[in-house]
């Protein structure tokens, strides 16, 4: 790699990380206000918060990092044509070639990075998530115990909280248990907590009392008490087991499942479309890096415009995701169309590598460009019309 090419490789990673890193945080900030009520409603920390949510950032990367490092490559050749360097290095007599193994090395490496969290971190992480979410879901102070709620629990129970306060404590009790007609209780507590032990999870009120509603009885026993336990471990289900979903497994356990696999006998489809989405995902930035060239790197001047084929380039390789998608998305049902993300692929480097060798200027015809100059100058003329 030369000199040009390795200034062009250090360029476009520099900026790429930026890029990655700032449109990650974005998404993953819209993603976790979906999850705000772990702490509003089930009682959880900030840093519980912070630590679920981010176990969905492997997740997000795999979809913004191919797209992400179309941006920063479309950068980097408009910053090139903009300093005319591109003009420059093709009257020096270079080829184009020359800049594009900058690019292309760096494609490598994010397609690398990407393929390494597509096959390993995003599973995991989606894993930790799956059993995290699943413990906190089920705990019965965080989902079930919400503060100026009755909510029944099963039918003839009901239970009610004024308040929690710090470290999961409950304020304002009241546990109504009438699964039992011929001896019905109400049990009232100033406070209380949660107490889990290899016995099971025990709610252990104290300084309250309890009423006893005897059939045949008008007036109920009231026992007052300094601590008092209800057994809550028939209404828990964190120790039930966990299931992942095919986007929740690694890669070689999609390549050769069990086939005793319940969630695989349901959903056979979708192992193997998640298999063939996790083998195309790295070749992505690869695809994007020929089409941004194809279209952005042959050599222009300052006059000319590049609107046409940077919108050109948008377009392309927004078709390129959308027929993934959708080759995914119908390869579940039908395994023959997950080909037709491969064939776009394998058309978009054929045609690519084309017209970098020959050094194209990919442009739409005469015909199309004079319509849109037409259509924006009349648009230009009502605004400015309508502006006096």
């Amino acid at each position: 790699m030369g000199s040009i090419a390795r200034y062009i490789f250090r360029t476009t990673l520099a900026a790429y990380v930026l890029v990655l890193a700032c449109l990650t945080a974005l998404i993953w900030v819209t993603y976790a206000l979906r999850d705000i009520d772990l702490m509003t409603s089930q009682g959880q920390t900030m840093l519980v918060f912070f630590a679920m949510t981010s176990l969905l950032i492997p997740m997000l990367v795999l979809v913004i990092a191919p797209l992400a490092f179309v941006i920063v490559v479309a950068y980097v050749l408009n910053k090139l044509t903009s300093d005319s360097e591109i003009i420059v290095l093709n009257a020096a007599g270079l080829s184009p070639w020359v800049l594009f193994r900058g690019f292309f090395a760096a494609a490598i490496v994010v397609s690398v990075f990407v393929g390494f969290v597509s096959t390993y971190l995003s599973p995991e992480c989606l894993q930790k998530l799956r059993r995290w979410s699943t413990n906190v879901r089920a705990d019965v102070v965080a989902n079930i115990m919400q503060p100026g709620k009755f909510l029944q629990i099963e039918h003839g129970l009901m239970v009610h909280i004024r308040e929690r306060g710090n470290n999961n404590m409950l304020f304002g009790i009241l546990v109504d248990d009438k699964r039992n007609p011929k001896a019905a209780k109400t049990v009232l507590a100033e406070q209380g907590r949660i107490v889990e032990n290899q016995d099971g999870s025990f709610l252990l009120m104290q300084g309250g009392s309890v009423q006893l509603h005897k059939s045949g009885q008008d007036v109920p026993t009231i026992v007052n008490f300094d601590t008092y336990g209800f057994d809550l471990s028939p209404f828990t289900n964190s120790q039930r087991a966990v299931t992942f979903t095919a986007r929740e497994r690694y890669t070689w356990e999609l390549i050769r499942p069990n086939p005793d696999d319940p969630v695989f006998q349901r959903e056979p489809g979708q192992f193997r479309a998640e298999l063939h989405d996790r083998i195309m995902t790295p070749i992505y930035p690869l695809v994007f890096v020929v089409i941004a060239y194809a279209y952005l790197g042959a050599p222009r001047t300052t006059r000319q415009s590049r609107a046409i084929a940077m919108l050109s380039a948008v377009v392309s390789v927004m078709i390129v995701r959308f027929a993934g998608f959708a080759s995914i998305v119908v390869g579940t049902y039908a395994p023959m169309a997950l080909a037709v993300q491969y064939i776009v692929a394998g058309l978009v480097f054929c045609f690519g590598f084309a017209a970098i060798s020959r050094g194209l200027v990919i442009e739409p015809p005469a015909w199309m460009t004079n319509a849109i100059a037409d259509i924006t100058g009349r648009l230009s003329r009502r605004f400015a019309t309508a502006s006096f």
